[in-house]
């Protein structure tokens, strides 16, 4: 479950660095100290810090060589505050690590909140008709780079941010860079100050390198990419546009984490208070999961059946986040109808707008809505009925994955290698052999690896995983019209269950 955090918490931070300049910290400390246990010893948000300041180093990178192509960068009014940014990083390293948990975790979950709702009222911050590239630096902006400067710098270090937010407002605000300007410039000192931030992070506390040294892969690896492809798309479309995306993502998370870390001191009853805890990690997951597709399908130009999977993998992962983010079998089972509930009337009114159609290329008016039905109707009765009734957490898992990853596999391998169709009778004859292949092993090994991990002895596992495996494949094939979305889930649970409790 970690794993996944790992990702979403990187995914946000590429995200934030490509489209505004932000620096990892500002979404990835948040969602490493509130949603990952692991990070929740004496120095677990000082780990979390130095593992955003790692992801910053590349991240910023790849995002300042796109600016750079661009022209988006100026140094020449720039250099006082970084000089005053990197001397200081060092200092507010070391002033984090005698601090500790109590002020990074809660002044970070703040800011991340602040700063969403700063770009959603003033998504553009440059000013109208500057223009700074020809003039020269004066005493008054030499005065605000040094008194900026020396105060970011320490913030650097100590927080963790890189400095990013901070050095946008100085930049639009006081020195009159146009927005992409004062992203590009901001990536590149964050580059060098990121880079000082986590030696000196690592140096001080080592642990961060000999013990998490798989969290700083993951995380780095995902925020580079995540940051050169937000790049690549904050440079196709205007300030406006970057502002508002990053505001909506950034306020969402703030408000989700700012609720998730101080929910317990909120005296509401047992039900409430977990619905608002899974709720909240849906809103977090949500934010990042929509903006990433959003992002893939302008920069990656994705559309027609790739853009309809990528939707059905953002859906399915959402059911998944709702069951291991849950304690009890009633919290998800309100949630996926309360879901179906909010979003049902508002796709309904959006169906007459013309980016829903571009959006969502639906085959038949309506899919979208009745999709959504099928789909959270049918979680909600699974749920209810195997771990509710049955007492089966892991059936309801393990089905669920054995649909959504075997489901994916068999479209993409079917779209692009499936040359023999179905013949057999009652099959669907627009599927294909090669296409139900991959399906039968991937929900093979979903269900093998959940049910081994759920402490499912290895024989009864490995039968489990192969007769659900079959019965989802044949079921998938012989389903039409879209109702494998009901039927195939359903198929995978009876046999695991019959399969493990007999």
């Amino acid at each position: 479950m970690e794993y996944m955090w790992y990702i979403i918490a990187a995914l946000g931070a590429g995200i934030g660095t490509g489209l505004a300049g932000l620096s990892a910290a500002t979404v990835m400390v948040p969602i490493l100290i509130v949603l990952c246990p692991s990070f929740g010893g004496e120095y677990g948000a000082y780990q979390a810090t130095a593992i955003a300041l790692a992801s910053d180093i590349l991240g910023s990178a790849v995002t300042t060589s796109v600016y750079a192509k661009n022209k988006r960068i100026d140094l020449k009014h720039g250099w006082v505050m970084m000089a005053c940014i990197i001397a200081l990083s060092a200092v507010g390293s070391y002033a984090a690590f005698l601090v500790g948990n109590v002020v990074l975790g809660g002044f970070t979950l703040i800011l991340t909140f602040c700063i969403g709702i700063r770009f959603l009222v003033k998504p553009d911050t440059s000013k109208s008709g500057a223009d700074v590239s020809n003039v020269r630096l004066g005493w008054k902006e030499i005065v605000i780079s040094l008194f900026f400067g020396l105060t970011i710098g320490f913030g650097t270090g100590f927080v963790g941010t890189g400095g990013g937010m901070m050095m946008l407002v100085v930049f639009t605000a006081f020195l009159g860079y146009d927005l992409k300007t004062a992203v590009g410039t901001s990536t590149f000192i964050m580059t060098f100050t990121a880079l000082i931030g986590f030696i000196s992070h690592s140096l001080i506390h080592p642990a961060i390198v000999l013990e998490r040294w798989n969290v700083l892969i993951v995380c780095i690896v995902t925020a580079t990419a995540a940051s050169l492809i937000s790049a690549q798309f904050a440079n196709r479309v205007n300030n406006k546009t970057v502002g508002r995306v990053t505001g909506v993502i950034l306020t969402i998370l703030g408000a989700a984490m700012i609720y998730l870390n101080y929910f317990r001191d909120v005296q509401l009853p047992p039900l409430a208070l977990e619905l608002l805890h899974t709720m909240a990690v849906l809103l977090a997951f949500l934010a990042v999961a929509v903006c990433a597709a959003l992002l893939a399908f302008k920069f990656l130009h994705i559309d027609g059946e790739a853009r309809r999977k990528v939707l059905h993998t953002v859906a399915f992962l959402l059911i998944l986040v709702i069951l291991l983010a849950s304690e009890h079998w009633y919290v998800p089972t309100l949630l996926s109808v309360l879901f179906v509930a909010i979003v049902y009337p508002v796709l309904k009114l959006c169906e007459t707008k013309n980016f829903y159609a571009s959006l969502f290329q639906e085959r038949t008016a309506g899919e979208v809505r009745k999709s959504l039905v099928l789909l959270f109707g049918t979680s909600a009765v699974l749920i209810a009925l195997f771990w509710g009734v049955l007492g089966s957490e892991l059936t309801v898992i393990s089905s669920v994955l054995a649909w959504g990853l075997g489901d994916e596999a068999a479209a993409l391998i079917g779209k692009r290698f499936g040359r023999h169709k179905l013949g057999w009778r009652f099959a669907d004859r627009q599927k294909s052999y090669e296409g139900s292949g991959g399906m039968l092993c991937v929900s093979f090994l979903a269900v093998l690896v959940s049910l081994t991990v759920g402490g499912v002895p290895g024989i009864t596992a490995f039968w489990a995983a192969v007769l659900s495996a079959v019965a989802a494949t044949v079921t998938e094939a012989v389903t039409k019209k879209g109702y494998d979305t009901v039927t195939v889930p359903w198929a995978a649970a009876v046999v695991i269950w019959v399969v493990v409790m007999i």
